[in-house]
């Protein structure tokens, strides 16, 4: 049941939390554990978000899309991130994309009145999760400042961290060069060339219709001054 514990206190969210004070939380409030096996939907698109899900092994894709479908980011989250959770409260709670498990992918499912008690009952944890959503709110208006000033890279990177979460990985944009030149107000060979610096350090590759992300963090390193940098 150790184990149990450590993986527990590993989840961001739960930052902080001791064995004993895991063992009481478990005790008190109902802890939903599911498998799905590879290539299952967990959630479909705008499917009600009413409980925080955190992934405790495995991985799972998450592709949301815009509503003409031009404009699609993917990514891949592994243990121990947590899917999605600013869309828990607020106006919209329901899931901004369709999630599906990459491989075998063993979940935890809290409730959301069970979790709202937790973070009431603790302010460590409450913390940890406002800390989650001023980061995110943080990194999104970092990322529509972007779209007009710094070097064209530098507002990539921004545009691309805003649409993500932290430990995003294999992310790809699917979105046409000419739509990009439109959202920047480039010139098409000015985007290129940049895609192309980029491609060139190691960061991205691409086509006129998708951009891959090798590394998000690497990428990040373009930025100066970034919510998730400069801790």
């Amino acid at each position: 049941m150790s184990s149990m514990f450590d993986i527990l206190t590993a989840l961001p969210l739960f930052k902080g939390a001791t064995h004993e004070r895991m063992a009481q939380i478990v005790g008190t409030h109902k802890f939903h554990f599911l498998k799905y096996s590879p290539g299952q939907l967990i959630f479909e698109a705008g499917a009600p978000c009413s409980d925080i899900t955190f992934i405790i092994s495995g991985s799972v894709r998450i592709k949301i899309e815009n509503s003409d479908g031009r404009f699609a980011v993917s990514q891949t989250l592994e243990a121990p991130d947590v899917i999605s959770p600013d869309f828990m409260f607020g106006k919209i709670t329901s899931y901004p994309g369709s999630v599906t498990s990459v491989d075998t992918v063993s979940l935890l499912r809290i409730e959301k009145q069970d979790y709202l008690d937790i973070l009431t009952a603790d302010q460590v944890f409450m913390f940890n999760y406002l800390n989650l959503l001023s980061m995110n709110a943080q990194k999104a208006l970092e990322g529509i400042l972007a779209v007009s000033t710094g070097s064209i890279p530098e507002r990539i990177a921004f545009w691309i961290s805003a649409l993500t979460q932290t430990r995003a990985k294999d992310i790809e944009m699917e979105c046409r060069q000419r739509d990009l030149v439109s959202l920047f107000g480039l010139a098409k060979s000015s985007l290129k060339a940049a895609l192309e610096e980029m491609k060139g350090c190691g960061l991205i590759d691409y086509t006129p219709f998708c951009i891959r992300v090798h590394d998000r963090r690497a990428l990040l390193s373009l930025l100066h001054n970034h919510s998730e940098t400069t801790d």
